[in-house]
């Protein structure tokens, strides 16, 4: 569609004035960082770091660790501020957004969104995925890094190869790539995994096209080694990466579509690796993740996923047969009960956690580029869900930033920066290098973004809701379609400006119809509940988003996704990741160095206050829940505020919140997120594999994208956390500091050093 080229974006000061020193508005400090290894050593130290003051102990550990650039010798000193580390990334942004053309009227616009980023970055109100962090604007530093990727050249018109992987750095958490049955494809694949992962990045990958054990070579005669055995090859590849690369772990996610004829096998791959890792940790070795026993077995090193459609769930439900079907077009292979295939995914997920489950259909409906072809699979946490051999760059938005001091929702600071943060990804882009030129390619053609949102789950405890409530989801829902549309009127905007993504003019009805679809949710959402205004200004962004996109187009083919939020989510400071809800009633505050402080999670107090205690109940609350771990016994709150109290986690025989309270929150907001939401529903160790059937079952029939399980206890790798051996929440060791995690929303991330596994 035709672009505007005489217009540019208007950028307003919020935050900010246009000359003002955005750093003078913060209070900045000196802090030493001190992180150690389970066996006391030292894992990470850093004297005399500049940060604001109001960042915790623990956001500086992480920015120093994890995003700080290090010394390279002969080169650059490194990093030591908070202040160097969001002008490295602020200046190369704008920079980039200069170049490119159709987003900044002057320099003086340029300046106003300079200031409103770099605000926004330091007071922890949004942050960028990791690789934004770890790799924008290393080149002003004068770095290089020797590999071969690809971009796009705005002179030429097409993608080129580059072999300065800095000077356009990798800038997207997520990526889904395509495998063909050959054996080039396979290993072409483990090529770029590998670039992937050693910028920070994750990669998820159907793996339905490869041919079974049961079928035929055709060359050569015999019979092909199966899938099993090249997924084997693979999760061995980003074993070796994980602990080679500069930034962090691998993440990979593994998709089979549920009628490959090797689907049972792959449904209990990780279940029988699992009873082999258990015996070899009661044969004596280390049962620690990076111990002898877990890194002695195979598919540790990915999430797996079955692929179903609603046949397949129809066909459970009404005791019909399924049909494994050949990868050559020659028919069934085999055919067996759907219930005996459904019992085996609901047994694995029960004894090991894996596989989840992606509803194909449901994909399908919400998809904006039916013309590119099919959604087959994910990145790593399920959250982006797009065409294959894409790639999208991440960014989340701190919820409880927007509470004003009197408990109000800032909805007009909310969209501000929400735009902010859309145009700052958008620009992302065409500055971004990619593994491959196809997705290179894509990239440029449908230039999918994830905006998404952090501390969920704080931000209701603040307001005194209770996260299984139906004010709860409301909120939700409203914030959520609040984003969507916001970022979508941005995404118009640029189309006006700069032109719609390259793909949109072929896919512009399926896209029209499915931002119908989101405009139409906002007719089940139960008003009343909310401030007055909220319905008037969603039912105006609409009608302007659908507005633009009739006359413009959109710049970008996705806009929102709910990621884990794991080590950013800590860079901001939020008590809880993504979607969830807290995790528990005490925290551990990290001190300076060294050391943890056992506090009463932060938000209660704020939350006593929105119920209207007075400061001296709110004091012997507080101290009722220091003495005994709960609220249950305590006479000072009303029996009808405990549940605002809930938590995913619990001591046993304390409250908690039910896995039914997960999935209704996830259908609650779905329908107002472009991609998926990546979200693992924590059960106890006493759940059955009927309770698993039940989520599963749920998450289909409430039309959830995607799902996952996790039951505690279900893998050998978590040893108990600090407290008492009957009561005690179990985490994954670090396998880096070897700390204790906590795992949340399909991902383990480390209060000690940051580390995480499989997230944003």
């Amino acid at each position: 569609m035709a672009k505007n080229k005489n217009q540019h974006l208007l950028f307003t000061p919020h935050f900010t004035q246009t000359k003002k020193d955005v750093e003078k508005m913060f209070s900045w400090g000196y802090r030493d960082c001190l992180i150690k290894n389970r066996k006391g050593g030292i894992f990470f130290e850093m004297k005399k770091i500049e940060a604001p003051e109001s960042w915790s102990q623990l956001a500086v550990d992480i920015a120093a660790s994890k995003y700080f650039r290090k010394k390279v010798t002969g080169v650059f000193k490194g990093e030591h501020s908070v202040r160097q580390m969001v002008n490295r990334v602020v200046d190369a942004i704008v920079a980039a957004g200069l170049r490119q053309g159709g987003i900044f009227a002057s320099k003086t616009q340029a300046d106003i969104f300079k200031n409103e980023l770099k605000f926004i970055l330091y007071s922890q109100t949004a942050a960028f995925n990791s690789p934004v962090w770890f790799n924008v604007g290393l080149d002003s530093y004068g770095i290089a890094s020797k590999s071969e990727h690809w971009a796009w050249d705005e002179k030429a018109g097409k993608v080129k190869k580059i072999t300065d992987a800095y000077s356009r750095p990798q800038c997207s958490a997520c990526f889904i790539q395509s495998v063909e049955d050959s054996i080039e494809s396979i290993f072409n694949l483990a090529k770029t995994e590998a670039k992937l992962f050693k910028y920070g990045s994750g990669s998820g990958t159907n793996f339905s096209k490869l041919r079974s054990k049961y079928e035929p070579i055709q060359s050569g005669g015999g019979t092909s080694s199966g899938l099993i055995s090249f997924l084997e090859v693979l999760d061995r590849g980003a074993g070796a990466i994980k602990s080679g690369g500069t930034t962090r772990r691998a993440a990979k996610m593994v998709c089979v579509d549920i009628d490959h004829p090797e689907v049972l096998d792959f449904i209990d791959w990780k279940m029988k690796e699992e009873l082999k890792a258990q015996a070899l940790i009661q044969a004596g070795y280390e049962s620690d993740f990076e111990g002898e026993a877990y890194r002695t077995v195979s598919g540790q090193n990915a999430n797996n996923s079955v692929r179903v459609p609603n046949a397949f769930m129809a066909a459970v439900q009404k005791h019909k047969i399924w049909k494994l079907r050949s990868r050559l077009g020659k028919g069934a292979i085999k055919t067996l009960p759907a219930q005996e295939v459904w019992d085996r995914i609901v047994h694995s997920a029960w004894k090991c956690a894996d596989p989840g489950l992606q509803f194909h259909d449901t994909i399908k409906a919400w998809h904006t580029c039916p013309a590119g072809g099919e959604i087959r699979a994910s990145n790593p946490c399920s959250e982006f869900m797009f065409l294959d051999d894409s790639a999208c760059n991440l960014a989340s938005l701190n919820l409880t930033k927007f509470l004003t001091a009197d408990g109000e929702f800032d909805l007009v600071a909310f969209m501000h920066v929400a735009r902010i943060m859309f145009v700052a990804q958008e620009i992302l882009v065409d500055y971004s290098s990619y593994p491959t030129e196809k997705i290179a390619s894509n990239s440029h053609l449908y230039r999918p973004l994830g905006l998404g949102f952090a501390n969920l789950g704080s931000f209701l405890m603040r307001q005194g809701l209770s996260y299984d409530s139906d004010q709860a989801r409301t909120w939700a829902s409203t914030i959520s379609s609040l984003m969507l549309g916001t970022a979508y009127w941005t995404s118009g905007q640029m189309a006006e400006t700069r032109g719609a993504f390259k793909a949109f003019a072929k896919n512009k009805n399926p896209m029209l119809r499915v931002l119908k679809k989101h405009r139409s949710a906002l007719q089940k959402i139960d008003w009343p509940l909310l401030p007055s205004n909220f319905k008037i200004t969603c039912d105006e962004l609409w009608g302007e988003v659908l507005k633009k996109g009739m006359a413009f187009g959109f710049r970008n083919a996705q806009a929102t996704v709910i990621a884990p939020t794991g080590t950013i989510g800590l860079l901001m400071d939020c008590d809880t990741t993504g979607i969830e809800p807290d995790y528990a009633l005490i925290k551990y505050k990290k001190l300076v160095g060294g050391g943890e402080l056992e506090i009463v999670n932060q938000s209660i107090p704020r939350a006593l206050k929105s119920l209207q205690y007075s400061e001296k109940q709110i004091e012997e609350i507080v101290e009722h829940i220091k003495k005994n771990h709960g609220l249950e016994g305590c006479t000072q709150l009303k029996p009808e505020h405990l549940s605002v109290f809930d938590c995913a986690t619990a001591e046993v025989g304390r409250r908690v919140l039910s896995a039914a309270s997960h999935i209704q929150m996830v259908a609650a907001v779905q329908p107002f997120i472009s991609g998926a939401i990546s979200k693992t529903v924590n059960v106890p160790a006493s759940a059955t594999e009927e309770d698993i059937s039940q989520i599963y079952f749920s998450a289909w029939k409430l039309g959830i994208k995607a799902v996952s399980i996790y039951r505690d206890g279900s893998k050998l790798s978590q040893p108990l956390n600090a407290g008492k051996k009957e009561n005690a929440i179990r985490a994954m060791k670090c396998p880096e500091c070897g700390a204790d995690t906590v795992l949340t929303s399909g991902c383990y991330r480390c209060s000690n050093c940051g580390s995480t596994v499989g997230c944003a």
